[in-house]
């Protein structure tokens, strides 16, 4: 009998769960059957269980109080307006959610670009890994849910010192630029919040793995 994955630990799989439900958000707007699924017991007991670490407490509890006031068509209309506006619809007031867009190097007059090098990157460890971005996910493979996935996928099957380089480059190295730009343009509380809570929680799973 063939030994299980030494990276298939169930810290590890708890892990790929956050990345996996953190991807699922910035991946398009909520709709009632994804609401449903979020105010689940099973979900909010996830919730619970990541509250559980202080440094992410007050996060994980905005979260909370926004899915348990979306019991309306208006209410979700409303978070689906702030979606669009901050994430689809490019200008001053938005956040795109593009690594590539805070990830120029110092010194380059180029104005960053979509499609451009972070794009390719990811879409090359992705042909390398057997994944793709869905066909009906028109978007470019630095998008954030793109490399949250991507993550999830790893986070059972990389050991921890890959995913620590992986992470710290595609991940940590502008979500804290990009999370302030959320806090700032985002009329409602659910994104800064959620943006804050992935900033937060992917800088300690950084700092855990390459400790």
């Amino acid at each position: 009998m063939n030994k299980p994955s030494i990276d298939q630990t169930p810290a590890n799989q708890a892990r790929a769960r956050v990345y996996r439900l953190l991807s699922d958000l910035f991946a398009k707007e909520i709709d009632h059957q994804r609401l449903q699924s979020l105010q689940s017991a099973e979900a909010q007991a996830f919730f619970d269980l990541l509250a559980g670490e202080p440094r992410l407490a007050p996060e994980v509890n905005i979260i909370q109080e926004v899915l348990a006031e979306l019991g309306d068509e208006a209410s979700l209309l409303n978070l689906a307006a702030d979606y669009c506006g901050l994430f689809l619809v490019g200008g001053k007031q938005s956040a795109n959610p593009y690594a590539g867009l805070y990830l120029t190097p110092e010194g380059d007059e180029e104005q960053p670009q979509l499609f451009g090098p972070q794009h390719q990157e990811m879409l090359a460890l992705l042909k390398q890994s057997k994944l793709g971005v869905q066909s009906d996910f028109p978007e470019p493979a630095d998008h954030i849910s793109v490399i949250l996935a991507y993550v999830a996928q790893q986070a059972t099957s990389l050991d921890d010192k890959a995913q620590q380089r992986f992470i710290a480059k595609y991940l940590d190295a502008w979500l804290a630029e990009f999370a302030k730009r959320v806090s700032d343009r985002d009329p409602g509380r659910f994104y800064q919040a959620l943006a804050r809570l992935t900033q937060i929680w992917v800088s300690l799973d950084c700092e855990a793995l390459g400790a």
